[in-house]
């Protein structure tokens, strides 16, 4: 279920990035800096003949409604640029007419108060307020204009020496089979060719394991957060992900695993596990955060945040301008990153283009207990798994249900115990990285290290064979005795499962 407003008439509607009340016609230039920041965003309307707080309907005479549009027409034209052509109308609403003023989404941006100019003139809409922009969001406005996606714009600052994408062309070669050169690299926008020189693409950075992709984007990231209750004032656990962008999303769903439960119900012949939130909903639900996020708001991260009552993902960057949030789930489609998207297509993190709602949708149809809501919170985009509450008559019952989620203290600090329980069974024997991965049937090797290798470590579950040198070839792991007295204890655990 998607919880939007599009069902209620506009007069119903709160205000929003879209839509703005007014009841008359406001001193100054409040009505040029709305239709600027619409014809900047996504558009919108404003409609005159409502009092917004409290809200109320006055409407507009018969006598003075086309004085007024002639106004309002006269106004934008002498006050915007590049010129605004607005769609103005009357429309009637209980027995009162009301003035409505639609700005559509412009394809000359930035648009701009005539009076401060560009550099002090253009406005956005951030929620239901008009708001200066910044010098980031002013280029990007210009990168629209010109139909450049950020993330195929060349850093000429740096060489593409200083990038490492050797662990990328890896994992793309595995994935697709395809070696990536010079020359392929440039055909995924990932390179850029200047006479004989080479230059990374910010999406060559974003997908590397370089320390400039820290440097220039230190908030590309995921922080992960399990609060205690229904808000954020107790941590009970948290992660950040920093990685090249293509392999959060494992880490980031081994964290989710490790922070909601499991239940199981007995059937005729086999166990049923059934998680919390439906898994293949929340995967998508991150693969859609990182790839649609907007890469140029350089203070914000992406974030997951775990409460008693809900699973709640924020991503920088609203939806497009071009693409409402009525019409999600569709399978219409906007593509902000267009040098990102295809590539992820590639290694399978995402399926089809405009399909990421509807599997989100599916995912929940055998599970009512959850509602899906989708918003525009400011700058960001948010989609959350809600439980909805339970009626009294269930809430009594006693649930077929039993829960297997270990206590926090007793877990490692991205690993599930079963997955745990594998790992150092495998590593009774001395095992290297690959012959791990092989057995685990992983391909990965940056996110194997960050769900298994780094937190059996850190707990003293396993140890170095070569502990002098970390990173020697002949590197192998073997279980320790701590690790031997877990994996006793995660056998009883399973046997006492199985009963």
């Amino acid at each position: 279920m998607l919880n939007l407003n599009d069902d209620l008439p506009v007069w119903q509607q709160p205000e929003s990035r879209r839509l703005e009340f007014k009841e008359i016609f406001p001193s100054g230039n409040q009505i040029a800096k709305t239709v600027v920041a619409f014809a900047n965003g996504a558009g919108g309307r404003i409609v005159f003949g409502i009092r917004d707080n409290p809200r109320e309907i006055s409407g507009i005479p018969d006598e003075g409604i086309f004085h007024l549009e002639e106004r309002i027409a006269r106004h934008i034209a002498d006050q915007c640029a590049p010129l605004i052509i607005p769609d103005i109308y009357i429309q009637a609403c209980e027995d009162r007419n009301l003035l409505v003023v639609e700005v559509f989404s412009g394809f000359q941006k930035p648009y701009y108060l005539k009076s401060k100019g560009k550099s002090g003139g253009i406005y956005v809409r951030i929620g239901s307020t008009n708001k200066l922009a910044s010098e980031d969001v002013r280029e990007e406005l210009e990168r629209q204009r010109r139909k450049i996606s950020f993330d195929a714009v060349p850093v000429f600052n740096l060489s593409f020496a200083e990038v490492d994408l050797a662990q990328f062309q890896n994992d793309y070669r595995k994935a697709t089979g395809r070696i990536l050169e010079n020359d392929q690299l440039k055909n995924l926008g990932l390179l850029f060719q200047d006479r004989d020189q080479w230059f990374p693409t910010h999406a060559a950075v974003l997908l590397s394991e370089s320390l400039v992709r820290k440097q220039l984007f230190p908030y590309a990231k995921i922080e992960c957060a399990r609060f205690k209750g229904t808000d954020t004032s107790v941590f009970l656990d948290q992660m950040s992900i920093e990685c090249p962008i293509y392999a959060a999303v494992e880490p980031c769903l081994a964290f989710i695993k490790k922070n909601i439960a499991l239940s199981s119900q007995i059937a005729e012949v086999y166990r049923e596990d059934q998680w919390e939130y439906p898994l293949e909903a929340i995967r998508e639900a991150i693969s859609n955060a990182i790839i649609h996020r907007d890469y140029t708001i350089l203070g914000s991260d992406i974030k997951v945040a775990i409460f008693d009552d809900m699973l709640e993902i924020t991503s920088p960057g609203a939806l497009p301008d071009s693409m409402p949030i009525e019409k999600l789930g569709t399978g219409r489609s906007e593509i902000r990153n267009r040098v990102l998207a295809p590539i992820f297509k590639d290694l399978k993190l995402i399926e089809a283009w405009g399909t990421g709602i509807q599997k989100m949708q599916k995912a929940l149809e055998n599970r009512q207990e959850i509602e899906l809501i989708l918003s525009e919170t400011g700058r960001a985009f948010q989609v959350q798994f809600k439980k909805k509450p339970k009626p009294a008559h269930i809430a009594d019952r006693t649930t077929v249900f039993k829960t297997v989620q270990v206590p926090y203290k007793m877990r490692t600090s991205t690993v599930q115990d079963a997955y745990k329980l594998k790992v150092l069974d495998f590593c009774r024997e001395q095992r290297s990285i690959q012959e791990m991965m092989t057995y685990m049937n992983l391909k990965h090797r940056a996110s194997f290290l960050i769900n298994y290798i780094h937190p059996l470590l850190q707990d003293q579950l396993i140890s170095l064979t070569i502990p002098d040198k970390p990173k020697s070839p002949r590197q192998k792991y073997i279980v320790t005795e701590k690790g031997q007295d877990e994996l006793n204890r995660l056998n009883r655990g399973q046997s006492n499962m199985s009963k």
